[in-house]
């Protein structure tokens, strides 16, 4: 990969080839153009070339003028907590999330403390591309300030959406597997205080991964047998930034990261009526809680720039993506592991049961993930081609192509992150998601080279 991978909120790439010290700095420059006046957060997920882009980033932000604010290593969601916190003009995260060791990127973030929207994130790659940054006189470069405090005020708002005494009696054993990722930091802190006798995996975050950075099933086999070995009432397994979470029960079994949300949400409306929001890849669980609750449900783009947006707009009490990204607007309007295990240990306590139960009690429904090459095709030809192949389906382009038919859905898009196209499909059964992936690969497949 040559080029880095842009979205609306970020950039990705291989450091040393799509991800270069030049490419980071006039990045970080274009997004800091854009920005009012006032300090800029920065911070890292412990990946080992973090350090190195967090020097080049936080030189970036002083040479345009700008006081850095340097966070250290943090989770993606802390960041956006210190920046309205600090009240700070914008954030920069340098993290590339699930993705493997050898990539790294950036994450913008707004002065609200979210990830940026479409529309600036195009202001900030038009004026990356342009690459005409304006660099402060040497009489106005800004300073650095080192946070020494980066997580009580994170913690303070986890736990006030939860009933602390409440999970303190329970004394739950938990296994949280941070992966040498970020989400150690926070999570030793919050599980401790929610009295939880916590035993937890990859605590440096040195960024040399003890397993592939996704927390999926296959990826989690080598921790699935510690749950049970430490005698865990949960594992909590997070990606490198700490905005995604997978739950694995006391049974050593993998619950899932489609689960993360739709736990939190049934949660939460038990205690709170309000609109729901999730992205058009999220499970349908979500979407069968909201009506048992009677509850509002939109969907929105793919992306967490894209939820918050339709959150914000929707005013929902709750949403995220199905991808283990709970968002709970009374923390941030970010995707937060931390959230998804506070809640989810509130209702363990509330109801004075295991996660094998709750997670038993959900909406059923098994969801297959596959990915294909888009080299030498256009996405719009591969959609178009799919169109005609299911005109009995209801279908919408809100993001990519959805195909809805009654108790199964399936959606084909571009990855904002990878050169793939990725076929998602849920229904009652494996066998019959398997099956309209295999449709969709088929139709993709066919389109000429």
């Amino acid at each position: 990969m040559s080029d880095p991978i842009i979205s609306v909120s970020g950039l990705r790439g291989i450091v040393g080839r799509g991800l270069t010290p030049l490419v980071a700095a006039q990045y970080a420059a274009a997004f800091l153009e854009g920005l009012a006046a006032g300090p800029i957060v920065v911070s890292r997920d412990g990946r080992g070339t973090g350090a190195m882009l967090a020097d080049v980033v936080r030189g970036t932000v002083q040479a345009m003028g700008r006081e850095v604010l340097d966070a250290g290593v943090a989770a993606t969601p802390t960041l956006g907590v210190l920046v309205r916190q600090h009240q700070a003009a914008g954030g920069l995260q340098i993290s590339a999330s699930h993705n493997p060791p050898e990539y790294n990127g950036l994450k913008l973030f707004s002065p609200a403390g979210r990830v940026i929207n479409a529309a600036a994130g195009h202001s900030v790659l038009e004026r990356y591309q342009r690459g005409q940054p304006a660099w402060s006189d040497h009489a106005v470069i800004g300073g650095c300030t080192v946070l020494e405090d980066t997580l009580s005020r994170h913690a303070e708002l986890v736990l006030a959406t939860v009933d602390v005494d409440r999970i303190r009696q329970r004394r739950f054993r938990v296994l949280l597997d941070s992966n040498r990722g970020a989400g150690s930091l926070l999570g030793r802190r919050l599980l401790n205080e929610l009295g939880c006798k916590v035993t937890i995996l990859g605590d440096t975050p040195d960024g040399c991964f003890e397993h592939p950075a996704e927390p999926t099933q296959e990826n989690l086999a080598s921790v699935l047998a510690q749950v049970t070995a430490t005698g865990a009432d949960i594992g909590f397994c997070q990606d490198p930034d700490a905005d995604r979470l997978a739950v694995i029960d006391e049974a050593g079994r993998y619950v899932g990261e489609e689960y993360t949300l739709a736990l939190c949400l049934d949660h939460v409306l038990h205690q709170r009526q309000g609109p729901v929001v999730t992205n058009c890849s999220t499970s349908r669980m979500s979407e069968d809680l909201a009506a048992k609750y009677g509850a509002a449900f939109s969907r929105s783009a793919v992306g967490e720039a894209n939820v918050t947006d339709r959150m914000i707009a929707a005013e929902a009490v709750f949403g995220g993506e199905g991808n283990g990204g709970p968002i709970d607007p009374r923390v941030g309007y970010v995707r937060d592991s931390f959230v998804g295990m506070a809640l989810i240990l509130d209702a363990m306590a509330a109801r004075e049961c295991a996660i094998s139960q709750l997670a038993a009690e959900l909406p059923r429904y098994e969801i297959c993930k596959t990915k294909f090459s888009l080299e030498g095709k256009t996405t719009v030809e591969v959609l178009d081609r799919l169109e005609r192949e299911f005109p009995e389906a209801t279908s919408d382009r809100l993001d990519g192509l959805r195909f809805d038919w009654p108790g199964r859905w399936l959606l084909v898009r571009a990855s904002n992150t990878e050169p793939i196209i990725r076929a998602i499909a849920e229904a009652e059964t494996m066998d019959a998601a398997r099956q309209l992936c295999e449709a969709a690969g088929k139709v993709i497949e066919s389109v000429k080279k």
